[in-house]
């Protein structure tokens, strides 16, 4: 794995699997900054998303995961920031074509929709993926502009 930034951030719904994937990155000697919430007491999701999100757009950090219950909500929030390219994923193709083709810098996950192991698959294979520009490079761009 190569070395990049990270930040991590979740909902109410999401503070259990964010933790145990900071945990598992940890173990593996990556650092995840968690950018909150630090418990199951309800929270909105769109200021964590904002927060994280800015960050990466700012290059404080150069990828961040965001969860809560189904991703989704996570990632429209996400994609309001101008830079971010946040993607709600729940399998592993989907993973790694984010990164392929999309170069997401944001993965999404819904705790209430994938288990602690495929997650941690899913991440595993996301942070491990590049982008393949070439083709994909102008439709980022079609995006960005």
């Amino acid at each position: 794995m190569t070395e990049f930034s990270l930040i991590m951030g979740s909902d109410h719904a999401g503070f259990e699997l964010k933790t145990k994937i900071i945990k598992y990155l940890k173990a593996k000697g990556i650092t995840a900054y968690d950018a909150g919430t630090y418990s199951t007491d309800s929270c909105d999701y769109p200021v964590i998303a904002q927060n994280v999100s800015q960050r990466v757009a700012n290059k404080e950090f150069e990828k961040a995961i965001l969860i809560c219950g189904t991703g989704i909500g996570m990632s429209i929030a996400a994609n309001k920031i101008k830079g971010i390219r946040a993607a709600v994923v729940s399998d592993t193709c989907s993973a790694k074509m984010s990164r392929k083709h999309n170069n997401a810098n944001v993965l999404c996950l819904g705790a209430r929709i994938v288990g602690e192991e495929l997650a941690k698959d899913i991440v595993d294979i996301w942070l491990n993926a590049s982008f393949e520009a070439g083709r994909h490079e102008k439709r980022i761009e079609m995006i960005e502009n």
